[in-house]
């Protein structure tokens, strides 16, 4: 009798909680990165697992910011300098990479098997500690939605990795 008391019980609690998933407005999160002095954040949606860089090898005849393919927990990821691609620097080679560089592997969820070059980590942010910036008059590409401010003013440009994922430029590594 106690484990029918225990399965209703259990029950009711999954369908409360279904039921205020469904009422709940979901709150924006980003993981913040830096490319060359920039600051940008990457919807958790969108971003998979982070990885120290490691062994890497170059593809002959890509686009100088595509960096080559890394073998990330088993599987073969295109690796893209996110600020090279930007055009925010010259792209970096292997042995120029710092030590808090990191990759940002792109959510399987996406089928897209490549990953982004970023100079620094700088942790996590939530929509309530940001204020949507107006736009500015430039045009930017379907990646790049919308900019952010922090409490301290720095703008924060936000990148969305399923955007990118598709952009024909992103895609056209071939020199």
């Amino acid at each position: 009798m106690s484990n029918r008391e225990a399965l209703r019980e259990l029950q009711g609690r999954l369908a409360q909680r279904l039921q205020q998933a469904r009422t709940e407005v979901r709150m924006l999160s980003w993981l913040a990165v830096e490319c060359a002095g920039h600051g940008f954040l990457i919807p958790l949606t969108t971003a998979g697992e982070i990885f120290s860089v490691g062994a890497m090898l170059p593809v002959s005849h890509t686009q100088p910011w595509f960096m080559g393919v890394a073998n990330l927990r088993g599987g073969l990821h295109g690796v893209a300098d996110l600020a090279a691609f930007l055009g925010l620097r010259a792209p970096l080679g292997l042995e120029a990479v710092r030590e808090q560089s990191r990759l940002v592997a792109f959510n399987g969820a996406l089928g897209s098997h490549c990953a982004v070059l970023v100079d620094r980590l700088a942790g996590l942010r939530r929509a309530d500690q940001l204020t949507l910036a107006p736009p500015a008059g430039e045009p930017r590409p379907a990646f790049a939605s919308a900019q952010w401010r922090d409490s301290e003013g720095r703008l924060w440009q936000e990148i969305d990795l399923a955007a990118l994922s598709r952009n024909e430029q992103f895609l056209a590594i071939a020199a």
